[in-house]
């Protein structure tokens, strides 16, 4: 029984496959939607609005804990994350694609959104303290690995298929109903793998009313915090230049020379922006994290805030240039990356420390929705303002004048932390 329920069996395909649907939403619906030919103002748009469910995430928050246990909803979720995948796959080759798809998209990254909650509540309740702290590394390597095979392997697959076949819809389709079905095959493994903990009971005998005057207190009371508005203006900032540059990243790499792209093939740009970029991404988050815990948040404030600004001058130099050698493509993306990697850890201590306190993962979890938001609407505007400005490298240098921002709002918020 003891083997049965061990963490092993679970933490890492729970985890690899809570990567899985955020990356479909948010990346790999912008790389497929290019290549059936839509503008990159309205895939940055509409695709915009799938941050939407983890924006307002902390809002039904709550009612994952009142409503039936963490190991139903993550069932529960994991199922529709698969049923929406299929059904993106099928209505693809259909003259109403788009619409019907965008909409089925929207429901995968709201159960997403909710399965995160679940998941997280799951952990904390089935480990023990010491096990949560052995087990956090391990999660987040296999979360990790998720984005990877999500935005590498799975694009790299659907640009595989389309140059066999010749069948861009059928392609992606094929692509769909294999992520599909690894959720059908996860939610099957996670049935009889999951354990019961006992304290993932129903709740019962809740005061509704209660919970929403608790919900209440909890939310004024954030808002009561201390220089709240410099916070969640940094917030709101911190990431504005990545948040329009993430959105069309792929398209520009897609597009042909003549329209000022780089004219990559599907697998290229899986291999480019979905292996190595996430790998560089994934080391500046570890080494960024290392170099706060020996020399503190304070000292690598200002470092880190260019690491997240300034390497995007990389796309500018991609734009102006557009140069045909993959190995200098891959190097300059794993250096935008792994600045971004780097400096995105202030940004994720800064958001903890304003959470301390009485409510501090209510108030945290308020943090990571005004985090999407600030994904969020950037993202929506970055197609338009290409458009507007009349092609990739304007947007590029636009993109750079938008780090200003950032870094003027970092020394306000961290003279608040200085010791």
């Amino acid at each position: 029984m003891k083997k049965q329920f061990s963490p092993w069996r679970w933490i890492l395909s729970l985890y690899f496959t809570e990567g899985i649907p955020y990356v479909m939403a948010m990346t790999v619906s912008v790389i497929m939607y290019k290549r059936f030919g839509l503008s990159n103002t309205d895939i940055a748009f509409y695709t915009g609005w799938l941050y939407l469910p983890w924006v307002i995430k902390p809002f039904w928050s709550p009612f994952v804990d009142l409503l039936k246990t963490k190991r139903w909803w993550i069932l529960s979720m994991q199922l529709f994350i698969g049923a929406g995948l299929a059904g993106v796959a099928f209505v693809l080759p259909t003259p109403g694609y788009f619409q019907i798809s965008i909409c089925l998209f929207w429901l995968v990254a709201f159960s997403s959104a909710t399965h995160d909650i679940a998941a997280d509540g799951f952990y904390m309740l089935a480990l023990d303290e010491r096990r949560q702290s052995f087990f956090v590394g391990i999660r987040s390597t296999f979360y990790r690995l998720a984005t990877i095979f999500g935005q590498g392997l799975l694009v790299i697959m659907a640009g595989y298929l389309e140059q066999k076949t010749h069948n861009i819809p059928y392609a992606w389709s094929i692509t769909l109903l294999v992520a599909a079905g690894i959720f059908i095959a996860v939610f099957a493994y996670h049935k009889f793998a999951l354990p019961h903990p006992p304290a993932d009971g129903k709740t019962i005998g809740v005061q509704y009313k209660q919970t929403f005057l608790h919900f209440a207190e909890v939310f004024s009371s954030f808002f009561a915090k201390k220089d709240v508005g410099i916070f969640i203006a940094f917030m709101l900032l911190y990431r504005l230049s990545e948040a329009m540059l993430v959105k069309l990243a792929s398209p520009f790499m897609l597009d042909a020379r003549s329209v000022g792209g780089l004219g990559l093939s599907t697998e290229a740009v899986g291999l480019v922006y979905g292996t190595v970029g996430v790998a560089a991404l994934t080391v500046g988050g570890i080494l960024g994290g290392i170099a706060i815990s020996r020399r503190g948040l304070s000292y690598w404030t200002l470092p880190m805030t260019l690491a997240i600004t300034l390497p995007n001058a990389v796309y500018v130099y991609l734009a102006l240039q557009q140069p045909t050698s993959l190995m200098l493509i891959n190097t300059a993306v794993a250096l935008e990356q792994f600045g971004y990697g780097f400096g995105f850890t202030a940004y994720m201590m800064y958001l903890i420390r304003f959470s301390e306190g009485q409510y501090k993962t209510s108030h945290y979890a308020l943090c990571t929705g005004f985090m999407a938001l600030g994904m969020m609407l950037p993202g929506m505007a970055a197609g338009f303002i290409e458009t507007w400005l009349g092609g990739y490298a304007h947007f590029f240098i636009f993109v750079m004048i938008c780090t200003i921002p950032t870094i003027a709002i970092v020394p306000f918020v961290e003279s608040k932390f200085r010791r």
